[in-house]
């Protein structure tokens, strides 16, 4: 009998290039992009930004008792997302979708002016591909060999290609650019193959 498994990957979206330190997430993960400071000094001014507008997302200074997070940037788009270390200054995004790829800048103004960036990039899950078999006698074949007709499917998906593996090899695949499409791809094995198949999306 063979053998009928399912893989699936990730794709990304990364809306820069790289600059300072490169930092990946999965989809609804969060992520800590870090000052390096161990604490925050009194004449400290630390700020965070996004994007090449520099919306500001936070601002702290330990001398006034300023620990301000401005979550309404972005059209709310981030919105309860943001979190601050009170002692470092580290910025935590929870929740993290695609759309909140891109830029970060930290800026620490005190005794002098440092900075540094994170190129966020988030990792979107795909769905899980579905497949079903028909394991039928195959009326298109000349040999009285039992087949099964399978076929993958995916539903909701774009930018993405569907493959199908017998071990490392790829035997056929279909890939579509549109947004929101089903996808469906079908396979033909013998009844009695014991090789192990994956559809791969």
């Amino acid at each position: 009998m063979f053998h009928m498994y399912i893989l699936f990957c990730m794709c990304w979206w990364s809306l820069i290039g790289v600059f300072g330190e490169t930092v990946s997430v999965m989809e609804g993960d969060s992520v800590t992009l870090h000052t390096d400071l161990t604490e925050i000094y009194e004449d400290d001014e630390i700020l965070w930004n996004f994007g090449a507008e520099k919306f500001i997302l936070a601002k702290i200074n330990r001398g006034t008792g300023i620990f301000t997070i401005f979550d309404d940037v972005l059209d709310g788009k981030l919105k309860e997302r943001l979190k601050l270390n009170n002692q470092t200054g580290s910025l935590t995004i929870t929740n993290i979708t695609t759309q909140h790829a891109g830029l970060y800048k930290q800026e620490i103004h005190g005794a002098k002016l440092t900075s540094k960036t994170f190129s966020v990039s988030v990792y979107a899950r795909l769905p899980v591909p579905n497949i079903t078999r028909d394991c039928s006698s195959s009326s298109s074949s000349s040999s009285s060999s039992s087949y099964c007709s399978l076929l993958c499917s995916v539903v909701n998906v774009g930018h993405v290609t569907l493959s199908w593996y017998k071990g490392n090899s790829l035997l056929s695949s279909i890939s579509v650019s549109d947004l929101s499409i089903s996808l469906s791809l079908p396979l033909e094995v013998e009844y009695q193959d014991k090789n192990s198949y994956s559809c791969v999306i």
